[in-house]
């Protein structure tokens, strides 16, 4: 389905732009959502590659493509001087950064802007601050926005311990630099405290090169809910309302939808207010979402995400406007021609992700060829990978995504269900399977899910495993002739006997 770009967008882009030109210095699926806006709008698309990414469909669409090398694939794309490198190859006049990656790098934003390039994202002053989430709540909390109770170890790292016992448990230990939910503890024990602290401290210096943590009160069964924020370089800031993203597994989100089910008008309004709020005060330009945790009719702030977001698809086909669009006019320095009234939420939408994982065995990675490949109609599909693509475990394993979009939340479930099971992905296990059991559980149909929800519920990863999928597979094997050949082939160690009878 193509992307939409609203009335406005179609207007702006007939404008002449100060590049013609885009790097992208990402891949996979939003390597190619970016590559398709910079056609709508007229631009030429650059893009960096990994030779073990040669050959998928990002490098195929691009007008430029210019391969980057490190001992890992995951090392080249965080290779800065590499990257600039090739921007200036292909005499790009802007960088997409996309998500992951260098995207919320404050130093690869600088490295790009004294490049003489623009950067397609917020500047690199407010990637610093709202960056670190211990810096973050502080400013947050200084600005008179809502914060869960907490204790910073930077701030006295003698009294930390006891300042964390004296909030009470349930506690949630953070990294102050993390993200994905790697190296947060949940402590209901505080006899267990130091050693979640421990655990964090030791991830933190792992993932992030900082063992810097905070511990803030645990909001038992919370949602998670964000918002969509658009601001530009004359302090004009908009919100594109809220986005639910609570069903996650690990801290990490597997379905995102908007509008919260969990949300009324008058919620909604608050919390939508306080993002744009937050982000006016950080001077924030270009796309970004402001995340709160959500619980017993309050929120709190939970971290700022400096870039485009993985699920930002909901929005768009919730308000049709184009965000990449839109990243676009803010990095030329174009003052936003809408006002917040100008924007509606219609309907609803709903994205799932799908992961090359096995929900079934904790979620593991799976790998393999794609032998057959069929994505479903009537929906939106942003997808990175092509029928005979090898998909391995270099990179997060996500691997598309699905969005439905309808005038209800149920009629939107219905249609993100039915696609899911129309979906054709042979050679690599996914978790199709199990994003069909959320979509049709009965706690998901009637919005009763938290943060915890699939914990809480893990019949919902295991499955029916008495439902005669195994046999089937089994049975449509054997009417393969190469699987039929194998299995009917006489080893050669029994054939070299020859005749032999008993």
């Amino acid at each position: 389905m193509d992307y939409l770009i609203s009335r406005i967008d179609s207007e702006r882009r007939m404008h002449t732009l100060p590049f013609d030109t885009v790097l992208i210095a990402n891949r996979g699926e939003i390597a190619v959502r970016i590559i398709k806006t910079l056609r709508k709008l007229g631009l030429r698309s650059a893009i960096v590659y990994h030779e073990i990414d040669a050959q998928t469909p990002a490098i195929a669409m691009a007008d430029a493509a210019i391969e980057v090398s490190a001992r890992t694939p995951i090392a080249a794309y965080l290779d800065i001087a590499q990257i600039i490198a090739a921007a200036r190859k292909a005499n790009a006049g802007a960088l997409h950064p996309g998500y992951g990656f260098l995207s919320e790098n404050a130093q690869f934003a600088r490295a790009v802007i004294q490049a003489g390039m623009a950067f397609i994202g917020p500047t690199p002053e407010t990637i610093e601050l709202m960056g670190d989430k211990i810096r973050a709540r502080n400013f947050v909390q200084r600005n008179g926005f809502p914060v869960a109770p907490s204790a910073i170890e930077e701030d006295d790292p003698a009294t930390f311990v006891s300042k964390a016992r004296a909030i009470g448990a349930p506690l949630l230990v953070k990294p102050s630099a993390g993200g994905g939910g790697k190296g947060m503890r949940i402590v209901r024990d505080l006899d267990t405290l130091e050693d979640a602290i421990d655990l964090s401290r030791s991830e933190g210096r792992r993932y992030f090169g900082d063992g810097r943590l905070y511990v803030e009160r645990y909001v038992e069964d919370p949602r998670h809910i964000e918002v969509q924020v658009l601001g530009d370089a004359f302090g004009n800031v908009v919100h594109l309302f809220e986005r639910e993203c609570s069903v996650q597994r690990r801290f990490q989100k597997i379905i995102e939808e908007s509008p919260s089910p969990a949300l009324s008008p008058e919620l909604r309004e608050r919390i939508c207010e306080t993002a744009v709020g937050i982000a006016r005060a950080a001077n924030y330009q270009n796309a970004g979402t402001v995340e709160f945790i959500f619980g017993r009719g309050e929120f709190y702030f939970l971290e700022m995400n400096t870039r485009l977001q993985v699920e930002h698809p909901v929005t768009e086909m919730a308000t049709g406007i184009d965000l990449v669009a839109q990243q676009i006019y803010a990095a030329a320095g174009r003052e936003l021609d809408f006002s917040q009234s100008a924007i509606v939420s219609d309907g609803h939408a709903i994205e799932v992700r799908l992961y090359a994982e096995a929900p079934e065995r904790g979620y593991v990675p799976t790998t393999g060829k794609v032998l057959l490949l069929e994505y479903p109609h009537g929906v939106r599909i942003d997808s990175g990978i092509l029928q005979g693509q090898h998909i391995t475990t270099a990179f997060d394993p996500m691997l598309a995504k699905i969005i439905s979009h309808a005038p209800t939340r149920m009629d939107a479930v219905t249609k993100a269900h039915r696609a899911v099971q129309e979906l054709v992905l042979l050679g690599c296990e996914t978790n199709a399977g199990f994003l069909a059991r959320i979509l049709a559980d009965e706690a998901f149909l009637g919005g009763q899910f938290h943060t915890g929800y699939l914990e809480q519920n893990p019949h919902i990863a295991v499955g029916n495993t008495s439902d005669g999928l195994s046999a089937f597979l089994a049975s449509a094997a054997l009417l393969t002739r190469t699987v039929r050949d194998s299995a009917d082939a006489i080893p050669d160690l029994h054939a070299a006997i020859g005749s032999w009878r008993n």
